[in-house]
């Protein structure tokens, strides 16, 4: 990532000596951004603050680094309020969007990075995985908007 450098259209997935390196297209950048501007929604709805922070870079030195299309903190968005660069410590997106990407890859570094809720649209359809004792699991509900049916909105709306 660093040879790659920070201004690039290039977006980057790196777990278990496996990179995966993908240019993304205009249909993924329109289901992003719409799936984004429905979780902002639903959020104002709930009353419930977050801090957006798109498409940052999370990694685990030697282990795995993520780019997610667009990501949130909710639970934790007090901590992370106008920072500007992550520390160290910092918790994980509290929920993470991707958009027509391979899983392999990709979940193992979600789990590496420990991020607790993960949705992946693709052909489609919407999958909500949560992370649970090292391993994700799909749901057909996100515990952050209990009682509405994502899979069935996010579809029918990027569709």
């Amino acid at each position: 990532m660093q040879e790659l450098g920070a201004k690039r259209s290039l977006r980057v997935a790196y777990s278990k000596s496996t990179l995966e390196i993908m240019v993304p297209l205009p249909e993924h950048e329109k289901s992003k951004d719409l799936i984004s501007d429905i979780v902002k929604i639903l959020l104002k709805i709930a009353e419930k603050s977050y801090e957006p922070f798109g498409s940052t870079t999370f990694k685990r030195e030697n282990i795995a680094g993520i780019e997610p299309d667009a990501c949130f903190y909710i639970q934790n968005y007090q901590r992370m309020i106008s920072r500007c660069k992550l520390e160290p410590n910092d918790p994980p997106p509290d929920l993470a969007i991707e958009t027509n990407v391979t899983l392999k890859t990709t979940l193992d570094a979600y789990v590496a990075i420990a991020v607790p809720e993960l949705w992946i649209y693709d052909s489609k359809k919407l999958r909500i995985y949560l992370l649970r004792d090292g391993h994700y699991i799909e749901s057909d509900n996100s515990p952050n908007f209990l009682n509405i049916p994502l899979t069935q909105i996010i579809a029918a709306t990027v569709e």
